[in-house]
């Protein structure tokens, strides 16, 4: 099967022509991969809060006050690396080997960096952010503990994060799905030794998926270093502590301040500062609209606040094929218009949306018939598992919709297109879905705001939809394809 991928991402980059049925069996061969590391992705949320829930409501509340805190700041890490990943997957689909490994290079360097920061922001707001929040006095000790340590993780979690979108970007879909499933198989570990082992509960829980986390990020590091064809770096590049330090140092140099800063480089840095200021600033203001809508649910109580925690997660298998067919979608149109071929970027994108969306239609119409099942996996307390079985069921109707619009995303994303898809996002999550929370919760609570973010995802879908059949999304400066 590798193979098979290998030869048909080879006709992609050379140009050779390319028959329906070639294109079908490349999206499935590197969204299939892209789904299961999806997938472990979710079983570790199950596991987070399955492991949690059996503690009570007030720890799985805890944790789900400050999540949508941690979306933010991990998503922080998400554009970061969609500013070079988006440009690897150019410069392979152009066969320019080399500048994708110095585009790798630079991008481990900057995101770093950025994370870094990122960290030193969350430690200095630990304390105060559960407040913030509206939390119970009860479970304020618990949310502060647990964000503390996610933020130290948080460059960990990036070198993670940046090597996983940089093989995939490259076309390998394979290393970052079998690490995913053993990033999950050592969360379990994890988990189970510092939640009840060593009896730290929630702390017990953001320590084990850092840790897990952790480990994945320091065998891909090393993997699309080494190993990897359009990404591994020269033998000297990865060196113990002390040879990196060195390495870095040599930057004060003038030659290397001169190789570092030549004008590739520069380029480089503005394509992906142009790729990542509207994923920035999507981020926080999107993310900043889940906080206002966690704020707005916190009043609703502690059951409130964990089924409404709790069902997020459990709405987390409708996405696996979506973001996993964004994935192959940002790899396949990035690698297609790499390559100068704007209509095979235009078919793989439908090709995908239509994948995607037929396939969280599916699990969909599954998590309506199931949802109390599903919930019951995730707690033991009747009150939650009943309330967050009526939310499943209320977003089980905009699942479709919502595969549109996510992997129509991961097609945008791939031609470098970011700005106009994240002002659709935070439009549609300010305007529609706020807008709506505010007037349907005071009167069906909890209910209430799954109704107004349902209907948020189905307009946004339709609005992705018609974008990409307008292609516009493909004139862009980075890639200078026609539409």
């Amino acid at each position: 099967m590798a193979g098979r991928k290998d030869i048909l991402l080879g006709k992609l980059r050379s140009g050779a022509p390319m028959s329906g049925g070639e294109q079908f069996t490349l999206t499935l061969l590197l969204a299939l991969p892209a789904i299961l590391a999806q997938l472990s992705m979710c079983l570790m949320s199950y596991i987070d809060a399955a492991m949690v829930g059996r503690l009570g409501s007030g720890p799985a509340a805890a944790i789900g006050l400050v999540s949508t805190s941690t979306w933010i700041f991990g998503s922080f890490c998400y554009a970061n690396s969609s500013g070079f990943s988006v440009q690897i997957a150019h410069r392979c689909g152009a066969k320019d080997f080399a500048g994708a490994r110095r585009i790798f290079r630079q991008g481990l360097y900057s995101t770093v960096a950025v994370s870094l920061l990122l960290a030193l922001l969350g430690v200095s707001i630990h304390g105060a952010l559960p407040r913030w929040l509206g939390g119970s006095p009860e479970i304020l000790s618990d949310a502060s503990s647990y964000f503390l340590i996610y933020a130290l993780f948080l460059p960990l979690m990036q070198v993670t994060i940046y090597c996983e979108a940089s093989l995939i970007a490259s076309g390998n879909m394979k290393v970052p799905s079998i690490t995913s499933l053993a990033m999950c198989v050592l969360d379990v570990v994890f988990n189970y030794i510092f939640i009840f082992a060593l009896g730290l509960g929630v702390k017990g829980a953001a320590i084990g998926t850092g840790l897990a986390t952790a480990c994945a990020g320091a065998f891909l590091l090393v993997y699309a270093s080494t190993r990897s064809e359009e990404l591994r770096q020269q033998a000297s590049w990865l060196q113990p502590a002390r040879r990196l330090w060195g390495n870095f140092r040599t930057l004060r140099t003038e030659q290397r301040q001169a190789e570092f800063f030549s004008e590739p480089q520069k380029d480089t840095f503005r394509q992906a500062f142009g790729i990542c200021w509207p994923l920035w600033i999507q981020n926080l203001v999107s993310r900043g609209a889940y906080i206002a809508a966690t704020v707005l649910v916190a009043p609703l109580g502690t059951i409130a606040i964990a089924a409404n925690s709790f069902a997020i997660i459990a709405e987390g298998f409708c996405y696996l094929p979506g973001y996993g067919m964004q994935d192959a979608a940002t790899t396949l149109v990035g690698q297609s218009l790499g390559a100068r071929r704007p209509d095979t970027a235009r078919r793989f994108a439908w090709m995908t949306i239509g994948s995607g969306a037929a396939m969280m239609t599916f699990l969909a119409v599954l998590m309506w018939a199931f949802a109390p099942q599903v919930m019951g996996l995730l707690s033991q307390d009747p009150e939650v598992i009943a309330l967050g079985a009526k939310c499943l069921r209320i977003e089980a109707w905009a699942e479709l919709l919502y595969g549109v619009s996510i992997v129509a995303y991961g097609c945008c994303v791939g031609a470098g297109d970011t700005l106009v898809p994240s002002a659709i996002n935070l439009l549609s999550m300010w305007v529609i879905r706020l807008g709506l929370a505010l007037v349907l919760i005071p009167r069906f609570g909890l209910e209430g705001y799954w109704y107004a973010m349902a209907i948020e995802l189905s307009v946004k879908g339709v609005i992705f939809a018609v974008r990409i059949l307008r292609g516009r999304w493909m004139k862009t400066r980075l890639t200078g394809a026609a539409a």
